[in-house]
């Protein structure tokens, strides 16, 4: 499950088995119907699940949450993992 910020401040919550390349999808113009009219900012927040349903079942709990509560969610289960910004991508 990963949450990008999008440009225009809103937030968009997906699951994929690849971070790194959906965001770069997402990116480039290539992913989600949404990011195609939100470009987005950057990464904010991933996290891995052990299995498929564990991963989609926590993305339908988030996207379930209001604003406020999604930026809480990510502040308190922070990570070390690298955070990814759309003009600043890993090659």
């Amino acid at each position: 499950m990963y949450v990008i910020e999008c440009l225009d401040g809103s937030l968009y919550t997906g699951y994929s088995t690849d971070v790194l390349r959906r965001f770069k999808q997402h990116a480039s113009g290539k992913g989600a119907k949404y990011t195609k009219a939100h470009p987005p900012k950057r990464l904010i927040y991933y996290e891995q699940f052990d299995n498929q349903h564990a991963a989609l079942h926590a993305e339908a709990e988030f996207k379930k949450k209001s604003r406020k509560q999604k930026l809480t969610y990510i502040t308190e289960n922070e990570s070390d993992l690298p955070l990814l910004e759309a003009g600043k991508m890993i090659q």
